[in-house]
Formats: C-alpha cells, structure tokens, sequence
C-alpha cells in the first residue's frame, strides 16, 4: 500500500507540473509582440464608445509586454477617463487620463475634431474597468473590452533627404510643448528628428533608454534623436525647471502624411 500510495503521488505531482507548463505556454502565447496593431474596442454604452468614422477600432501600441490602446471618441463630451473605478478617480491625487484632440473623416468626407485617449490595455478579450467624467463633473463606472489585434503595417521611409513634419506631444503637465513641424533627415534607413522644446531648461532625453545630450548652444532645448514615423514614441525628458530635476515621460507622434521636402 505504501509504494502505490508514493506512486500516486509522484503521477499527481507529474500531471501538476504538465499542467502548469500548460499554463504558462498559454499565458506567453497571449503576449504580442513589441508594435502597432488595430483592435476592437468595446464598451458597455453606446454613449461611450469609438467614433463611428473609425469603425469600432482603434490604434494598440505594444512596447515591452505593456499595452495601450487610442482611440477617437463621438464627440468633446467626455473630458477624463481613469482607468479604473469611479470612486477610485476621485481620491486626492489620481493619475486621469487627458484627451488630445483628433480629426476624424466621416463616409461623406465631412471633418471633425473629437476627443481621443490612450487607455491601458491590462489584457486582451476581457473586461476592464474604465471610469468616465464628462461636462457635469460626474463620474462613471464602465466596462470596456479590446479584441481582435491586427498588425498595423509599418510606415514606408520616404527616400533619403531633409523634410518637415507636424510632431504631436503628449503627457507631462500639458505645460510643455514642441515645436512643429520638426525637421526630420532620412539617411540610411533611419529616420532623425531635431525635437524643439518650448523650454531651456531640459538638460538631457531618453529614447529606448538611451541618453541624448542637448545639441543648441543658447535658446530653447534642442535635441537630435531617432523616430519611428507614424508610431506613439514613449520617450522621457530631464527637466531642472524646478528645485530639483525631474524625469518626465511624454509621447511624441510624427505624421507621416504631413512630410513635405525641407527645402519647399
């Protein structure tokens, strides 16, 4: 009895293993790799949902295993989302998300401006929470969903030369800004950016952990870093504006579709 028991165990013990590499090839294999994608973006309101000229879709970033979603709203009506509950985003201190403001094209040709966010993204095909305040001041509690990831196609490089394009930036205090549109070199397959800040007092940036140095001698902050074209760039920016430097994470998006040769 006692070796039939000590075999049981060691079966048991072999299927808990099994099932566990199961598990975990399962939950890897749910992880997408680093990049653009167009996904389904779902709520529990038809008040709160994706403009209807961007057909229930949105843009899903992926960079180092952590997801976010943008996505164009209705309208100008919603003006913060939490991620998370409704009580949570009226605590002292919560991290609301800000809108940009994004051009949507309708089937008619007709052009909007509406309000657009980058939500994260904690998993895919299941419910999260997302809390919403709009022109009231009153929160609410909503599910939201993201489904469907499609690889977005990456940005043809133009051909090599000097160019301007129109530069998006986002986070921070809202404070600071960029100037556009920036001038941009092709060479080599890569894509560099002279990024302008509105500011003199950043002292250096990040970009893929790697550090750029200011390259003006006087006047606002200059930066030379490379880009990737039509993509939400995570970078940081070192600022000593205040009593002490401050790492601060921003977005930058530069927009293909606005290039025009540097020299018109």
């Amino acid at each position: 009895m006692k070796k039939n028991g000590i075999f049981c165990l060691a079966v048991l013990m072999s299927l808990v293993i099994l099932l566990s590499g199961v598990i975990s090839a399962g939950a890897e294999s749910d992880i997408l790799p680093d990049g653009q994608y167009s996904a389904v973006f779902e709520t529990d309101n038809r008040m709160f949902s994706v403009n209807e000229a961007c057909e229930g879709r949105g843009v899903l970033t992926v960079l180092d295993g952590e997801m976010t979603i943008h996505v164009s709203l209705a309208s100008k009506n919603i003006l913060n989302l939490y991620p998370g509950l409704a009580e949570d985003a009226q605590k002292e201190g919560p991290e609301l998300l800000e809108p940009t403001e994004d051009e949507v094209t309708y089937s008619d040709g007709f052009k909007d401006t509406v309000y657009g966010f980058d939500i994260p993204v904690p998993q895919l095909d299941e419910p999260f929470d997302c809390a919403l305040v709009g022109k009231k001041g009153k929160w609410y509690d909503h599910k939201v969903s993201v489904s469907d990831p499609l690889p977005l196609p990456a940005a043809e490089l133009p051909a090599e030369g000097e160019y301007l394009c129109e530069v998006a930036l986002l986070g921070g205090s809202g404070k600071a800004s960029v100037e556009s549109p920036a001038f941009l070199t092709v060479s080599d397959g890569k894509v560099t950016a002279r990024v302008i800040w509105s500011s003199p007092y950043y002292e250096y940036m990040l970009v893929d952990d790697v550090r750029y140095e200011p390259v003006q001698e006087s006047g606002n902050s200059t930066f030379e870093i490379p880009v990737i074209l039509d993509a939400d760039m995570a970078v940081s920016a070192s600022t000593v504006a205040m009593s002490q430097p401050h790492l601060i994470d921003y977005t930058l998006h530069f927009d293909s579709a606005t290039l025009t040769p540097a020299g018109n």
